[in-house]
Formats: structure tokens, C-alpha cells, sequence
């Protein structure tokens, strides 16, 4: 068996196998996330990057929530992974198109609250109807239910202990 050297330690090596299952998820990761993002696009108008936000504000993922279903713009920022900026960016881009309501944090207006417009919860139940459609034909129609169990499993164990390793992106 060909051994791979890494870049992390001395001497230490990796089967090629364990190179290629890992391209493997990524590249499977890659293609399932573009076939959902041109959907997103195509059909609700809005990025998939868009889509996850709209989805935390929703309390459907995360646990960034301030008072009154509010979100701290840092927490979201951490939970998607994104910079403070780039959460800005996003942010601003939103609230211009009337997706979400930004205001000061009582007790502290450095801090930024982000909830969800009408519009916004509007614009989140469209998405999540084609985003459920997307996701039924190209990873559910694939796989059977035991292989989508199995592989989900794994894949919160990996995310697990990859969070833990990275801690706090803020």
C-alpha cells in the first residue's frame, strides 16, 4: 500500500485510501451543496449562504438566540463560520431587501441584534419547501434509509469533533 506524507508531523504518513475518502466527502459535499444553491437561487431568488441565515434566525439551528428571538450578529457569525465582515455583508444585503430587521442590543448598542421580517419568515417557507424537494431527489433518492442514517451519524460525530478542535471562530 503507497503511503501519503503529512505536513502535521515527522514521519507521520496516511494510506492513500483514507486521501481518497476524504476527497470523497468533500467532493460529494461540494456537488450536493451546488445542485442546492443553483435551486435556492433559481427558484426563491436568494443565495444559499442567505438560506442558513434565514434558518438560524428561525431557531431551526443554533443556539445564538437573544431576547425576543433576536440573534447577536457574533453568534450567528460563529455559527455559520463566517467572519464578523462577511456576516455584515450579509446581513446588510438582507436588510436591504427587507429579509431582516437589525437593531442595537438593549444594555449594550455596540452589540447587533438580527430577526426575521414578515418577508423574511415568507421568504424562509419557500426556500425550505424547494430546499426539502432538492434535498428528497439528489441525497435522500440516492441512498437508502439504513446508508442516510449511518452517514448522518458520522457525519455529526465528525462535525463534533471538528467544532471542538476549532472552539470559538469569533
Amino acid at each position: 500500500m503507497a503511503t501519503v506524507t503529512e505536513h502535521d508531523g515527522p514521519g507521520t504518513t496516511v494510506p492513500d485510501e483514507l486521501v481518497y475518502e476524504f476527497g470523497a466527502l468533500l467532493g460529494a459535499a461540494s456537488v450536493l451543496e451546488r445542485i442546492a444553491g443553483r435551486e435556492l437561487e433559481r427558484r426563491c431568488g436568494i443565495r444559499h449562504a442567505v438560506f442558513e441565515v434565514l434558518l438560524r434566525l428561525s431557531g431551526a439551528g443554533g443556539d445564538c438566540a437573544g431576547e425576543d428571538g433576536a440573534v447577536s450578529m457574533g453568534g450567528l457569525a460563529g455559527e455559520l463560520i463566517l467572519t464578523s465582515g462577511g456576516m455584515t455583508r450579509i446581513i446588510d444585503r438582507m436588510e436591504a431587501a427587507g429579509l431582516v430587521r437589525r437593531e442595537p442590543a438593549p444594555g449594550d448598542r455596540r452589540r447587533q441584534l438580527v430577526g426575521l421580517t414578515p418577508a423574511g419568515r415568507a421568504k424562509l417557507d419557500e426556500a425550505l419547501g424547494v430546499h426539502a424537494e432538492t434535498l428528497r431527489r439528489h441525497f435522500a433518492g440516492p441512498l437508502a434509509e439504513e446508508q442516510r442514517r449511518v452517514l448522518v451519524d458520522a457525519l455529526r460525530v465528525l462535525r463534533t469533533t471538528a467544532r471542538e478542535e476549532l472552539g470559538d471562530l469569533r
